[in-house]
């Protein structure tokens, strides 16, 4: 049984506005409504300054639309209302200590991408070269979903390539990667990696059952983390990307405060809502004195694959115009395609599952760029000032 665009449409009236004024499609609410393989796709527009506060609406769209006869899964994203002009103003961020030398309205220069500090006291992994944060300010973006490809195309171009799974509550390598079965180890201390696709792979799924919740507090996670990364026999490899959980907690402090990190990607989807927690996670890195190698931008554009047009159902470009904006490389757009989505079910992420294919390719673009950064600081640190005796 085929669903209609009417039939969703009709089922969303049911939905009253904010504040029971109407409904959301009435109200101009609803972006256009795209339906593959019985699935709806659609996003809701909602006044940033509201935007937490209109959850449960956007859950109860979800939750009619799924109710219908045929249809086997909804995606609704929640987007914020934009100003005239362009994107919401960035979160206000707190003012740095005046200097003297600068006159007072005088605008501030975009921050320099300083190298990993080499005399910070960050104690590194030995056999590991380098170690890359893949990171997002909310949940969502399909942050691992790219992090495992990224890691991926760095293998394709001849590197040695480890994935840590950082997301303790919601570990998703051993999905994305079809990797099952606890890991041995060396000693009776020291952990092997799994490996697979030529990736060397440690997470806490591998440790613990995927249906046991993980109801930890931060000094516990802490500790998970510390472990994983410093008692596995991860060596030798060139690079180690870390798939970080959303957010800004402990996970994402232990990794930024105690590991050398050579660089952090950040994740984001094109609508306001997402790029305003990705600015959360950019603006910690920044804090914390890790190099900002790029931003990502997920689920970009939607190619219908009957018709072959283009839709951008949860806008397009504005992790690009934030990029820009930030002074922070764009490493690339990846699209919402349903391949990417159904090889990473399959534990056969698209740069494995079809290494000459469109998505992977992009996906290897991105990875390169990424070194490229990572080697740029890289020169940065090790070129050093340039001292003058006169």
């Amino acid at each position: 049984m085929s669903v209609t665009k009417e039939a969703v449409i009709d089922r969303l009236k049911t939905i009253s506005g904010p504040d029971f004024s109407g409904n959301i499609v009435d109200l101009g609410m609803v972006s256009e409504i795209f339906i593959a393989d019985a699935k709806v796709f659609f996003s809701i527009t909602v006044p940033a300054a509201r935007a937490q506060e209109m959850e449960p609406l956007r859950a109860a769209a979800e939750r009619v639309v799924k109710a219908i006869p045929g249809i086997a899964g909804a995606v609704v994203a929640l987007t914020a209302e934009k100003k005239s002009g362009g994107m919401e103003a960035p979160v206000p961020q707190r003012p740095a200590p005046p200097r003297p030398a600068a006159p007072p309205a005088a605008a501030a220069p975009a921050p320099r991408q300083a190298p990993p500090s080499q005399s910070s006291g960050k104690r590194g992994v030995p056999g590991i070269e380098a170690i890359i944060a893949v990171a997002s300010g909310k949940g969502g973006v399909g942050k691992s979903t790219t992090a495992v490809n990224i890691a991926l195309g760095l293998a394709a171009n001849g590197l040695k390539v480890g994935v840590l799974d950082a997301d303790i509550y919601g570990p998703s390598m051993p999905k994305l990667l079809g990797i099952h079965g606890k890991p041995e180890t060396v000693d009776g201390k020291v952990l092997k990696p799994k490996e697979n696709y030529g990736l060397k792979v440690m997470s806490m799924g591998f440790l613990v059952d995927e249906e046991t919740p993980m109801i930890w507090r931060g000094p516990m996670v802490m500790s998970a983390l510390t472990q994983m990364l410093r008692e596995v026999e991860w060596g030798p490899l060139d690079v180690l990307v870390v798939d970080m959980p959303p957010g800004t907690g402990d996970a994402q402090l232990t990794m930024a405060q105690q590991v050398p990190l050579a660089g952090a990607v950040i994740v984001s989807t094109p609508q306001d809502l997402a790029l305003i927690d990705a600015r959360k996670g950019l603006n910690m890195f920044r804090k914390v004195d890790v190099p900002l190698l790029g931003i990502v931008e997920n689920m970009s554009y939607f190619i219908a694959p009957d018709t072959g047009k283009r839709y951008d159902i949860f806008g397009h470009g504005g992790a690009q115009k934030e990029a820009e904006r930030l002074g922070v490389p764009f490493l690339g757009a990846v699209p919402l395609e349903m391949g990417i989505r159904e090889s990473s079910d399959a534990g056969a992420p698209v740069v494995a599952a079809k290494p000459d294919g469109a998505e992977a390719k992009i996906y290897k673009e991105i990875a390169a760029r990424t070194w490229a950064q990572l080697q740029a600081g890289k020169g940065a640190a090790e070129s050093g000032p340039n001292i003058v005796f006169e």
